[in-house]
């Protein structure tokens, strides 16, 4: 599973890839996370705020920085 973050590297960027990081370890899930921080490769994504989650390519959410819970049922969802 791959975790986009898309985001500038703002500090909610990063407390976003962090809280990523942290839920798809307490839900046992091999992902890497990947910060994507270009911003002609985040508008190909279709976001126009930022921060935002894409996982293997699809977005979930943007302009938000949800809890660790809430990532993880998230990308406990995606993984199937």
């Amino acid at each position: 599973m791959k975790l986009q973050i898309l985001g500038t590297g703002c500090p909610k960027c990063n407390l976003l890839a962090e809280r990523a990081e942290s839920a798809s370890r307490e839900a046992g899930l091999d992902a890497e996370v990947v910060k994507v921080t270009d911003i002609s490769e985040i508008l190909a994504f279709g976001v126009m705020s930022t921060p935002a989650l894409a996982v293997d390519g699809k977005v979930l959410f943007s302009g938000k920085v949800p809890d660790v819970a809430e990532l993880r049922v998230l990308l406990t969802r995606q993984a199937g």
